[in-house]
């Protein structure tokens, strides 16, 4: 193995970790847009305590990540009131519950039963790139069990 190759090997490994840090950092973010949208869908409103019921944390934890998503413009939210996703805030939530359906519906057309894909659809979804999703979703149209 040459020198050159050694760099690419290196090279190629960081690219994939910075993918995965990338990743973990979104994570958060879009299971919280992602939670909001489905509260105001359910309920017509999305609550800090709601969020922190959801989540298992406690509400300091939800009105720091609620700030976080701010400051990013993806919701909007004054004291004592509802909380709103922003259009991008929206956007995002709506890429991250068609990934997760995407991801679940691939788990459950290969075997894994429904209870299941959906809590592991939870993690894999903020991890998996464009192609592969695109070839679990080709996959589960086609709805070929492997």
């Amino acid at each position: 193995m040459t020198h050159k190759d050694d760099q690419s090997d290196v090279a190629t490994s960081a690219a994939k970790f910075d993918r995965i840090r990338r990743a973990h950092q979104s994570e958060v973010a879009e299971d919280y847009v992602e939670m909001i949208a489905e509260l105001i869908k359910e309920t017509g409103e999305a609550r800090t305590v709601d969020l922190a019921a959801r989540f298992g944390v406690t509400s300091p934890t939800v009105n720091a990540i609620i700030q976080r998503l701010q400051r990013a413009d993806l919701v909007e939210s004054k004291p004592y009131r509802s909380i709103f996703l922003t259009e991008a805030g929206k956007s995002l939530a709506q890429r991250s519950q068609d990934r997760h359906r995407v991801v679940r519906d691939f788990l459950i057309t290969i075997g894994v039963s429904a209870e299941i894909a959906e809590e592991d659809a939870e993690g894999v979804e903020h991890h998996v790139s464009p192609e592969t999703l695109a070839i679990f979703e080709q996959i589960t149209k086609s709805k070929t069990k492997l």
